[in-house]
């Protein structure tokens, strides 16, 4: 039994019904020791109706069913409606009993004459029409109404309530703030009588932008992960990468500074595309017997050769692309060879030299006057310099200047050069270029320079503070000449000309090396005052007096066959 009426099906019926209460279809479902309302006859089956159809339209359907017509009896609704329970409702009783006075005469025997039922004897509702007609307000054909009642034979078992779905994230449902309310809605009255369908909520639809973010992150994330991992593979076990081969056809010039470990040198060879990584070269050179010599300078090399290819050319002299500075190497010697190794025109490095000279970094205590033969003389120490082919001749002359005023300034020239009587540096400069011209050893070197000072002493006089070195003429002159002649060198006024001019000339004549100029800082006190290559070449001898000179001038003259 339902919850508002007495019909035995699932169906509930309104407790406004004019039929509530009622004891089901007749001739389909009676209850037990209840007989049938149409006196047991069959009810007549007719064809299955739309469930939520027009009854019009049903009837339209089936013909004839007006016209038939079905005995009332009243016993059964007394027992029916009377005594099926006693403790129904007494408003319910008397507007039942009411109902069915307006539709017949009761007699004496309390029976009533049987009243044709209005058209639809399947409708129990078209048979109230002064109960329920346009003032009384219809409960089936409203929006939030119940469902109208069905015989139970056109009932249909309820559908089992479908499984609840996975509430899906709001990150990826991709619904919008503003999506439509309308499924959360109150619900009808029938829902929360507990019959209506599931409510149905608002569609969402995905956010293909959301997942691919997400897929991005994480496909990002595995891939760095695998790319790290894979370095440091690479980095801890895998071997180096290396070309293979002796290099291709391609040369190119690779400059080593000096002081350049073996990674310094592989990361300039991998720059310049000598080899392929910098951690081959570093293997190679080690496995190398003679790899810890490879010295700084230019290297005339291949590109992409293995390392160890490139270990073993380096090793090779003839790969290297340097010039040489001796100690005592006049300017112009080093311009000519500067000149070879770039392969331009004989006078080139020269020519940017005198135009160019201020922009190379000479010393702030350097000089330049019209009397100076080259202002850069004295400042290219004596050392080897990267030289090879593409290179400018000004890049080659900045690296021999920044070597030379790197070399003087520990030795602070310009206050050493006053505690020995000079006026500045440039003059000490002037005086080691003179003691590597004409001295041969580290002890000719010391004794030369006292030989200057105590010439140029205002005391001097002996030779009345003139040098008369023959190398300061040769530099005038360009040449190396031993033998000159007293009329051609007393016949020349040129400033370089010792013999002639008191004093220094007016510049260095020579780069110095570094053991020239340490015996300038530190000469011998012996009283040192004339000197003379007795052999022409390599033994030079010392004087103290005018006769002592003489001994020494005839032992040269004999040596010499003059």
């Amino acid at each position: 039994m339902t919850e508002y009426g007495r019909g035995p099906g699932s169906e509930p019926w309104h407790p406004e019904d004019p039929l509530y209460g009622d004891g089901g279809w007749g001739g389909q479902q009676t209850h037990a020791g209840q007989q049938s309302p149409y006196d047991g006859q069959a009810q007549q089956q007719y064809p299955q109706q739309p469930q939520y159809g027009d009854w019009d339209q049903g009837r339209q359907q089936q013909p004839g069913y007006d016209q038939q017509q079905y005995p009332y009896h009243p016993e059964q609704d007394h027992q029916q409606y009377g005594g099926a329970f006693p403790g129904q409702d007494q408003r319910y009783a008397e507007h039942t009993q009411q109902q069915y006075q307006q539709q017949g005469v009761w007699n004496a025997n309390g029976a009533q004459d049987q009243v044709p039922y209005p058209p639809d004897p399947g409708d129990p509702y078209g048979q109230q029409p002064a109960a329920y007609g346009a003032q009384q307000h219809d409960f089936y054909r409203t929006e939030d109404a119940y469902p109208p009642p069905e015989p139970p034979g056109r009932r249909r078992p309820e559908p089992e309530p479908e499984p609840a779905a996975e509430e899906e994230h709001a990150f990826f449902s991709g619904a919008e703030d503003d999506e439509d309310d309308a499924g959360h809605e109150l619900q009808s009255r029938s829902e929360r009588r507990g019959k209506a369908k599931k409510p149905v909520k608002g569609k969402k639809r995905r956010n293909g932008c959301a997942c691919l973010v997400v897929c991005l992150v994480f496909g990002g994330g595995i891939g760095g992960a695998g790319y790290f991992g894979w370095k440091f593979y690479q980095n801890r076990f895998a071997p180096a990468p290396d070309y293979a081969g002796s290099g291709t056809g391609v040369s190119v010039t690779v400059e080593i500074p000096k002081g350049a470990g073996g990674w310094e040198i592989g990361r300039r060879l991998k720059e310049a595309g000598v080899v392929k990584s910098a951690d081959a070269f570093v293997s190679a050179q080690g496995q190398n017997p003679k790899g810890d010599t490879i010295q700084a300078g230019a290297y005339l090399l291949k590109k992409e050769m293995s390392a160890a290819s490139a270990v073993q050319l380096m090793l090779d002299p003839r790969s290297q692309s340097n010039v040489l500075v001796k100690p005592g190497e006049r300017n112009a010697q080093v311009y000519q060879a500067i000149d070879k190794q770039l392969g331009v025109s004989a006078g080139t490095t020269r020519k940017v030299a005198r135009a160019q000279y201020k922009k190379l970094g000479l010393p702030s205590w350097a000089q330049n006057n019209a009397s100076i033969q080259d202002p850069l003389e004295g400042f290219f120490w004596p050392a080897t310099y990267p030289a090879a082919k593409g290179m400018k001749p000004e890049a080659v002359l900045k690296q021999m200047v920044a070597q030379s005023k790197q070399k003087y300034a520990p030795y602070n020239l310009p206050a050493k050069a006053q505690a020995l009587g000079l006026k500045n540096a440039f003059e000490l400069l002037t005086v080691a270029s003179l003691v590597q011209a004409e001295g041969k050893t580290h002890d000719d070197f010391r004794k030369m320079a006292e030989v200057v000072y105590n010439r140029l002493k205002p005391t001097n006089t002996e030779s009345n503070q003139l040098l008369q070195f023959d190398s300061t003429y040769n530099y005038l002159k360009g040449t190396s000449n031993i033998h000159i002649s007293e009329k051609e060198i007393n016949s020349d006024r040129s400033p370089y000309n010792t013999y002639t001019n008191k004093g220094l000339p007016p510049g260095p004549i020579g780069n110095p090396g570094e053991d020239a100029l340490r015996a300038t800082l530190n000469p011998t006190h012996e009283g040192w005052i004339y000197f003379v290559a007795t052999d022409g070449t390599t033994n030079t001898e010392f004087a103290k007096t005018y006769a002592e000179f003489k001994q020494l001038k005839d032992k040269f003259n004999a040596s010499s066959g003059n």
